[in-house]
């Protein structure tokens, strides 16, 4: 199965994202999606995502750090709009865009860190 998003630029994190942390759980890294945010926190990569017309309806995904295999970066060239982050994990595959607002090798940090 696959899964793709998109990270619009980094921000500080909403209430609606704080209140799933868990105890001890740190936000390292904060960014808007197209109507929702995500985030990379110390335990894992977590991302709100409204659905529907209304956006009322939410799916969250929560990917621990644990469950990740393999990821790889795709940073953007001379013509491109966006850079490419791609997660491989046992449940499948994570495509998530990033606009030239993001930088794709604080993420890339991120994830090297935890793993």
């Amino acid at each position: 199965m696959e899964w793709k998003w998109v990270f619009n630029e980094k921000q500080q994190p909403e209430e609606n994202v704080l209140s799933l942390l868990a105890p001890g759980e740190e936000i390292y890294l904060c960014y808007k999606t197209l109507r929702d945010q995500a985030a990379f926190t110390n335990k894992r990569i977590l991302i709100i995502d409204s659905q529907g017309i209304t956006g009322k309806k939410t799916e969250i995904y929560s990917i621990p750090y644990r469950c990740i295999d393999m990821w790889s970066i795709e940073s953007a060239g001379m013509l491109e709009m966006s850079s490419e982050l791609e997660i491989w994990s046992k449940v499948g595959t994570f495509k998530i865009n990033l606009s030239k607002k993001c930088d794709i090798k604080e993420i890339d940090r991120c994830i090297a860190t935890h793993i």
